[in-house]
């Protein structure tokens, strides 16, 4: 995973907004049209954009290693217009001030836990203010849609190339195995998208998915990290719009 490039200027001004706690009741942004950086109750930044008028379910996207940045900002705007959807991405480490390094930020992946972050993901559904509501990931946050197939809070889960098994020099008390978290959960409405020569994604442990009751889409000759950042040299324009169009219909469930 390469540091990443092409960091452009946000397009719009960011103001924070901190969202109160959601209630049975009232969701903060029914009714209202954002598209601005936000402070979730629990004090994680999120990226939402609700200004589509009649969206047809909300979207949290979990980010990658890299944290979020104009990327993901231009990413949730994009897809929230083009996918008719509430979207909303969630900070993975928030509260740090991480160099934008391999080694520091591969570092801090262990000190992650998997309740406090599947929380945030749960806060970011709300947020949005729809009852029905998929999660998408990449990379680390592939990881963690696998992870949150325990979750009922997600109707579907597309993940691009999480790791399906931790990393050694990622594993911790608090960081539980996805294939665990599979067996334990709802495997069946999880979407796996792999590239074939990912190392993060061995041949048995794809086949492992597809044990434990996941759909998975293989793209041959793909390395990780193919489809959501065309800067990126292992980006794979056909296969990466293929693989968009397939998130989009297995969240709805077309």
């Amino acid at each position: 995973m390469p540091p990443e490039r092409g960091n452009r200027p946000h397009r719009y001004p960011h103001r924070a907004v901190t969202v109160p706690t959601p209630s049975s009741s009232a969701r903060p942004f029914v009714g209202k049209t954002w598209r601005v950086r936000i402070v979730l109750p629990s004090g994680t930044p999120a990226e939402i954009d609700t200004t589509v008028p009649s969206p047809t379910m909300g979207l949290v996207i979990a980010p990658d290693i890299w944290s979020l940045r104009p990327l993901y900002d231009d990413m949730v705007a994009r897809l929230a217009r083009e996918w008719n959807m509430a979207v909303c991405a969630v900070e993975p480490f928030p509260g740090r001030t991480i160099p934008q390094e391999m080694e520091p930020r591969m570092a801090a992946v262990p000190t992650l836990d998997d309740a406090t972050h599947l929380r945030d993901l749960h806060e970011a559904a709300d947020a949005l203010g729809m009852a029905r509501v998929g999660l998408m990931g990449f990379c680390l946050g592939g990881m963690y849609c696998f992870k949150s197939a325990v979750s009922d809070r997600f109707v579907r889960i597309a993940s691009f190339y999480g790791m399906i098994r931790v990393p050694i020099n990622w594993r911790s008390a608090t960081q539980g195995e996805p294939l665990d978290a599979l067996s334990r959960g709802e495997a069946g409405k999880v979407l796996a998208i792999i590239g074939t020569k990912d190392p993060y994604t061995p041949a048995a442990d794809v086949a492992e998915l597809r044990q434990r009751g996941c759909s998975v889409v293989e793209y041959e000759g793909a390395e990780h990290a193919f489809a959501h950042d065309a800067s990126r040299p292992a980006h794979r324009k056909d296969d990466a719009a293929d693989a968009f169009a397939r998130a989009r219909a297995w969240l709805r469930g077309e």
